[in-house]
């Protein structure tokens, strides 16, 4: 009997089917440690138990993109093993804070699957849910993945598409109980500038630049416990190369936003994203974002901001996403589309 896992291939899915995925993962401060040493994070709330509870909270939560990496990694062994590329994500929610010492879990079902025209691939849309100790959820989202066929000449599944809305509505956002903004402190947040000051359709160069290391991304890989080959073994590409974990490359763009939004504290939805181009160590990373949309909460002192974060690769912000042939520059990495939440009044400069 076999009994190593070599995955699950594009014939292994059907729609409707639930995976449990292994293995829970207690989050610990340490996590929280490493997270800050592999970007340079430092929003104040996921930075400062002080700060944190003079929003409101009992203490600093950890990272908003710490708990989708964790809970991202969980998929891998089960979802994208065999992935020829992870093409996309759309509905994602965190539904409400994880703490240190937090145990994770996930599960997801497969609601969408389609066969390329090649015949050697098909696509597999699934929804994750992340779940804490008590099984009370804390994140969900939409991904769609690029799977190797195990036979080529198998039949392909019906094919089902799921409908997936554009963005998360701002009515439908889950903002954390007790949080208030009233007496947010900008001068421990970094920068003066609350939602009222950003406008939609203006765009902020976040100036900085990070780049990449080959064992940074590994490393970074392994803290998630993601196992998906393209990233550690260079016999698995043609190229020769190792893939940097898209995750890797979202986490260091945000963690670059905090040049111009200081203030976007937490991430609460994912309404979209793409990893345009393959990011590769030596490739040095930037990042720009787009105001899309604004949004009042019922939680005091708490606006919400829907941004476009884009992060390319050599070059300074310019502002442009795509080519005249209607396909992503190549130097763009990564195009997400999330909603963050932000002071609403303050030390306003307007």
């Amino acid at each position: 009997m076999t009994k190593t896992n070599s995955g699950r291939f594009f014939e292994d899915y059907t729609v409707g089917q639930v995976i449990r995925h292994a293995v829970p993962r207690t989050l610990a401060e340490g996590e929280r440690a490493l997270y800050h040493a592999l970007y340079p994070m430092r929003h104040a709330l996921h930075s400062s138990d002080e700060f944190a509870i003079a929003a409101g909270l009992d203490g600093s939560p950890l990272d908003d993109l710490l708990t989708f990496h964790a809970v991202f990694g969980k998929t891998v062994p089960d979802i994208s093993l065999n992935a020829v590329a992870n093409l996309g994500y759309a509905d994602g929610r965190w539904l409400q804070p994880v703490w240190p010492g937090d145990t994770l879990r996930a599960e997801s079902q497969v609601i969408g699957l389609k066969q390329n025209s090649n015949g050697q691939s098909g696509v597999v849309w699934v929804r994750t849910r992340g779940l804490n100790q008590v099984d009370e959820p804390v994140l969900e989202f939409v991904r769609w993945v690029m799977v190797r066929k195990r036979n080529p000449g198998s039949p392909a599944p019906e094919t089902v598409i799921p409908d997936l809305p554009v963005a998360v509505a701002a009515e439908d956002l889950a903002i954390p109980e007790a949080l208030d903004f009233t007496d947010y402190d900008f001068s421990l947040s970094g920068e003066p500038y609350c939602w009222g000051d950003y406008a939609i359709g203006e765009r902020i160069d976040h100036v900085d630049g990070v780049t990449v290391e080959e064992a940074e991304h590994m490393l970074a890989t392994r803290l998630w416990q993601n196992t998906a080959k393209v990233h550690f073994d260079a016999t698995h590409r043609e190229d020769g190369r190792r893939l940097i974990y898209g995750g890797h490359v979202i986490s260091m763009a945000r963690a670059l936003s905090f040049n111009g939004l200081a203030n976007a504290q937490m991430i609460v939805a994912l309404n979209g994203g793409s990893h345009a181009n393959p990011c590769f160590a030596g490739d040095t990373i930037r990042a720009w974002s787009e105001v899309l949309d604004k949004a009042e909460t019922d939680a005091p002192g708490v606006g919400a901001i829907r941004l476009r974060l884009v992060a390319t690769k050599g070059v300074s912000a310019q502002f442009a996403l795509r080519g005249a042939d209607g396909k992503y520059a190549p130097e763009v990495l990564l195009d997400l589309d999330y909603w963050a939440l932000m002071p609403t009044n303050g030390d306003s400069v307007h």
